[in-house]
């Protein structure tokens, strides 16, 4: 067996050595971007933070279980037990889409429906995926801040035994907010005990639940297991990971087949281990909370700024990460040939600013020196 095994690795060609300099001017080659560059588009634009990138470097060597059978894997359950309750459980997927639609999917019939916000990432920047592959309805309310209400819950919340009509059956909220507004503790718990009492769930999108529990100082299972959300879509990309989020079952009593869901729809990593071990990382220790710290402090530094801008105006409370805005549209066209920032209603005039991880006050304040520049001209 031993001389078979030595046979098979002799069989392998090494690779050729590398001529001194060599290796430097090959990774300087294959580079195609400026690492200097920043912008305020999304905080998807950051890369990798550095203990991320190490703890993928830990987990990769040798032969590890695919499926999730891996030993990181099943140690993250530890992890995010200690965040969330002794009965949470994670199932690391690739990304956040994907995570919204298989976590929904998982606490409805085929014939339920969703109560969500009408500026919800669900139904503005999913592609019709929750309702397309989900096969569920999205029943949107309009908000004026981005935030449900029990009041505005129960304008669709109704017709149960009505076969013509799809079946409310589950409340999904963001923390925080696709405008970047926060719920308080309070309100998500009122949330959760409204849509409990008419027989409904609760599904929490948390594609920046950091940023939220740095904001309200609060730790994360506050406004979550602890507040009564029955499933959660734990974010990871936007605080650092290089890819990966987690559906995690915060009530599993009311869930139903998630391992074939997840499977199903296409969620199912074959090396679950390098999505498991990145969440390890963000979640074993502060560094969750270090980033999302971080880039909430930055978007405050931005918004302070622009207050003092005449003729720029602030949209909704800087409660995290994010800064939106309204400003000339001729301003706003020639900005975004010197940064990255996305329109999100150009007819309006309205941008929305991201910050990140990585984002230095120096980046901010070069920022506001050149959107002055273009509000002077």
């Amino acid at each position: 067996m031993a001389d078979a095994q030595a046979l098979n690795r002799s069989s392998v060609p090494a690779a050729p050595a590398p001529s001194p300099g060599e290796a430097g001017a090959v990774t300087d080659a294959r580079r195609r971007h400026d690492p200097g560059a920043r912008g305020f588009a999304s905080d998807n634009y950051a890369g990798a933070h550095p203990e991320i990138l190490a703890a993928l470097a830990l987990a990769n060597g040798g032969h590890q279980p695919s499926y999730g059978a891996d030993e990181y894997t099943e140690h993250l359950q530890s992890v995010i037990r200690s965040h969330f309750g002794r009965r949470a459980e994670a199932f690391p997927v690739f990304n956040g889409t994907g995570a919204n639609v298989v976590a929904l999917q998982a606490v409805t019939d085929r014939w339920g429906a969703v109560i969500c916000a009408d500026s919800a990432h669900i139904h503005v920047d999913e592609c019709g995926a929750p309702e397309r592959v989900g096969g569920l309805k999205l029943l949107t309310v309009p908000t004026e801040d981005g935030k449900l209400t029990p009041e505005l819950i129960d304008r669709e919340a109704y017709g149960w035994d009505d076969e013509h009509r799809a079946m409310p059956q589950v409340v999904s909220l963001a923390q925080n907010t696709e405008l970047g507004t926060l719920y308080t503790v309070e309100e998500i718990r009122a949330l959760c005990d409204h849509a409990h009492e008419r027989g409904m769930l609760v599904h929490l999108d948390g594609a920046r639940i950091a940023n939220a529990a740095a904001a309200l100082d609060v730790p994360m299972r506050a406004f979550t297991n602890a507040a009564g959300v029955d499933i959660l879509s734990l974010g990871g990309t936007k605080n650092g990971m290089l890819f990966g989020e987690a559906v995690v079952v915060l009530n599993p009593d009311a869930v139903r087949h998630m391992k074939h869901l997840r499977k199903l729809s296409m969620q199912l990593a074959s090396k679950m281990r390098f999505i498991a071990v990145q969440l390890e990382a963000l979640l074993a220790g502060d560094l969750w909370l270090r980033n999302a710290r971080h880039s909430n402090e930055m978007a405050r530094r931005l918004a302070e700024g622009i207050r003092s801008l005449d003729g720029v105006e602030i949209l909704y409370p800087v409660q995290a990460n994010s800064v939106f805005a309204r400003l000339p549209l001729d301003v706003s066209e020639r900005f975004q040939k010197r940064y990255r920032f996305y329109f999100w209603d150009e007819a309006a005039g309205e941008v929305r600013w991201m910050c990140s991880f990585d984002t230095t006050e120096a980046d901010v304040d070069e920022f506001l020196a050149a959107l002055r520049e273009e509000m002077a001209r």
